[in-house]
């Protein structure tokens, strides 16, 4: 009876991960684990997301003075600055945080992630709104609505 119940049990499933920039599948043992904070806090990767095809026509509409390109883009920040969740992110793209995280920390929070089988949440996690302080939340909304892109946007 023992054999049929090894043989029949459920098995868990293996801990996977995915960027969710890049959206490629990150191997166990590797990444970076960032909070929403630090992932908001660099300009590097807003430049990155508000020149995206999907969002470059908001840029562009913003960038002409057009409200609903501002509004659009003040949607895209709220959307990825109110992540609960820490990011799992890929080595290639951390040259977009290279600035503004400690990665050997980062690498460090990935590990025991990964060892606690995706239990792990570092201090300062939550949406960025609720981890920064309203005046350092507010310089990057700013930057992120307002400039982000520019210096890629030929009017």
């Amino acid at each position: 009876m023992a054999f049929l119940d090894t043989l029949f049990a459920k098995k868990k499933p293996a801990l996977k991960a995915q960027c969710p920039i890049t959206k490629e599948s990150i191997d166990a043992g590797y990444g970076y684990m960032l909070t929403t904070a630090e992932v908001i806090s660099s300009k590097k990767y807003w430049d990155m997301v508000m020149t995206e095809p999907e969002t470059m026509s908001y840029t562009v509409s913003h960038f002409k003075n057009q409200s609903s390109g501002t509004h659009m883009r003040t949607i895209i920040f709220e959307k990825y600055s109110s992540m609960e969740k820490p990011w799992m992110v890929s080595d290639s793209c951390m040259n977009l945080f290279e600035e503004s995280v400690d990665m050997k920390e980062a690498r460090t929070r990935a590990q025991k992630w990964w060892e606690s089988q995706g239990n792990f949440t570092p201090e300062q996690s939550g949406s960025a709104n609720e981890v920064l302080d309203s005046s350092t939340f507010k310089n990057w909304k700013d930057y992120a609505v307002l400039e982000a892109g520019r210096s890629r946007v030929i009017l």
